[in-house]
Order: structure tokens, then C-alpha cells, then sequence
């Protein structure tokens, strides 16, 4: 596409017609009297005091840029070059890679998921909700290491993303070639609300405490963002979280989004980030767990079980 940089064109801009025409079509021009002009093809088309009038027509301007787009129908790029005499140039084309697919190497299946399931039960879990995302392909246990595996789905069900997690280690990482556009979530697709997690085991903490509560856990969306999510410094230049964004896009009609990030500093400055781009589209509420840094924490509260503590990331086995 042609560009004209933007001082070219308040350039052009600042150009009266009477200058123009004195200029570059001096043919053009009839004087009238005093400062009074008028056009050879327009002759009730006056010239006076900087600005222009065409009476026949029923409107005006105040420069030359306006004339030759309005009267002479003249193309705006053009029009800025022959009042500036500066040619629009046409901008190198960078040749941009084609993205290659990325391909989830998944990591072996064990054949039983005893340890993930004893695992998880280990920190609240409920057996049903275990049950269904081993069922739906969501989750199973690897092999030889024995991790917990969370599997993020597109909307075909193919795998797109996985996350694991050490049984009884300090390891988390990403399967290679996780595209974290995916993340691990329990759709609803008739509802119109979404809960927010950053991780898989915040999100089926939350629906075990949806379930003792007496409700149905899978009766709205749930999606977890596959890890912290961590706003710019000035939070109005964030970026939306991919896993969001993408999620938002594939479900339309979603209108209400529940918040239910750590409840730490980094969790309360994510949720601040994203209730300023969210509010103008979504009713947005921010729900941290009422106890505890996550809602496992809350969860293990609840049932008087052991706290998990983690150290962090480590490096992918």
C-alpha cells in the first residue's frame, strides 16, 4: 500500500488554493477584484481570504487538499502529491515466514491412572470429576514418570495443548508443542457465564466445591489460563491472555465473566488488568477464594487436608 508520511500530508493541508492555483495551475485562476478570485472551469466558484466557496454546489473549503478531492475529484493521495510534489512511496514488503503448525508431542500414556487419581484425591479432587476428564481425554497419567497430564482440547476434541504436573515432586511444565491458546477447560455451551482459573487444579478445585455445595459443577464455563497470568506494567497496554481471547471468540455468547485468580498480589493485579478490558463488553466480577492463596488451598481447608506447597517450576523431564 502507498504511504505518505503524516507531515506530508498537514504539509499539503496547510496549502490555500489561491497559493495552489498561482502555483501550479495559474491558467485556472481569474482574478475578480482585490483578493476576490474565481475559477476558468467553475466561475461560481469563489476565491477569497484563504478559503473557497462553490455557490453552484452548495459547499466549500479551506485549503487546496479540499478543492482537488471535492471539486476535481481528485484520488487523497494524489492530491497530496501534486500539492506537495512529494510522490507516495510504496514501503518494502517484509516477507513474513509462514507460522509452522506446532505438533503436541504428547507424552506416553501409563496403562491405569491409579497415582493421578490417588493424587488429586490427595488434594480435595472430587472421584467424579477425576473420572469424567480421564474419561474426555482431558487428563490422564504419563509414563514412565508417572505426571499428572491436563490436556487442553480444541473444539474438534483433538489435543492442542498439555500440562504436567509431578506426583508428589515439584515439577510442572508444558508437553513440546503446547500452543497455550488451549488451555485445559470444561465447556458449557449453552451458558453464558465463564469462571477464569490459572491453573487446571485451581479450576477442579472450584467445581468439587461447586459439587458439595449442592450445585452442578458443569453447568457453566470453566477455563483455566495455563498459568500465571502477568499484566505489563501499565496495565492499559496489557494484552488479553491467549487461552481468553481465543475462548471468548469460539463462544459468542458468553456475557459474564467470574474472576477466580490467586488471592495474591500477582492474582489481584491480573484481575485489575483484565476487568479494565473486559468491563466495555462484559459484566466482570472478581471472585478470589475467600480463604487460602488459591482455591486448592480453599478446598483442602474445607475438608481439613494438608496444604500442598510448591516451589515453582522446574525443568521438563
Amino acid at each position: 500500500m502507498a504511504f505518505i508520511p503524516p507531515e506530508t500530508i498537514e504539509k499539503a493541508r496547510q496549502v490555500d488554493l489561491l497559493t495552489y492555483l498561482k502555483t501550479c495551475e495559474p491558467n485556472e485562476l481569474v482574478h475578480i477584484s482585490g483578493n476576490h478570485y474565481c475559477t476558468r472551469e467553475h466561475d461560481s466558484l469563489k476565491i477569497s481570504n484563504g478559503k473557497w466557496y462553490w455557490f453552484s454546489r452548495g459547499f466549500g473549503g479551506y485549503n487546496a487538499l479540499d478543492y482537488l478531492i471535492k471539486v476535481k475529484e481528485v484520488p487523497f493521495m494524489e492530491a497530496v502529491e501534486r500539492i506537495t510534489g512529494q510522490v507516495a512511496y510504496q514501503p518494502r514488503q517484509s516477507q513474513a515466514k509462514p507460522e509452522k503448525p506446532k505438533v503436541l508431542l504428547l507424552p506416553q500414556a501409563s496403562p491405569n491412572t491409579n497415582r493421578v487419581h490417588a493424587y488429586l484425591r490427595s488434594r480435595g479432587i472430587d472421584s467424579d470429576l477425576i473420572d469424567f476428564c480421564i474419561q474426555t481425554g482431558r487428563m490422564y497419567e504419563s509414563s514412565p514418570h508417572h505426571n499428572a497430564v491436563f490436556v487442553g482440547l480444541d473444539k474438534y476434541n483433538k489435543p492442542r495443548y498439555a500440562n504436567l504436573r509431578g506426583l508428589g515432586t515439584d515439577f510442572v511444565g508444558d508437553a513440546s508443542g503446547s500452543d497455550k491458546r488451549f488451555s485445559f477447560s470444561i465447556p458449557a455451551p449453552s451458558s453464558d457465564t465463564v469462571h477464569l482459573f490459572e491453573s487446571a487444579i485451581d479450576l477442579l478445585s472450584y467445581a468439587t466445591l461447586v459439587k458439595m455445595n449442592g450445585g452442578n459443577w458443569n453447568q457453566e464455563h470453566l477455563v483455566s489460563l495455563a498459568g500465571v497470568y502477568k499484566p505489563k506494567e501499565v496495565l492499559q497496554e496489557s494484552s488479553m491472555p491467549m487461552a481468553l481471547k481465543r475462548y471468548l471468540s469460539e463462544h459468542p455468547n458468553i456475557r459474564f465473566i467470574t474472576l477466580r485468580l490467586d488471592n495474591d498480589a500477582t492474582g489481584g493485579r491480573a484481575a485489575k488488568a483484565l476487568v479494565s478490558m473486559l468491563s466495555d463488553r462484559y459484566e466482570v466480577s472478581v471472585q478470589p477464594p475467600p480463604y487460602g492463596k488459591d482455591y486448592n488451598d480453599y478446598l483442602c481447608m474445607r475438608l481439613g487436608l494438608p496444604i500442598t506447597h510448591r516451589k515453582g517450576k522446574t525443568q521438563e523431564r
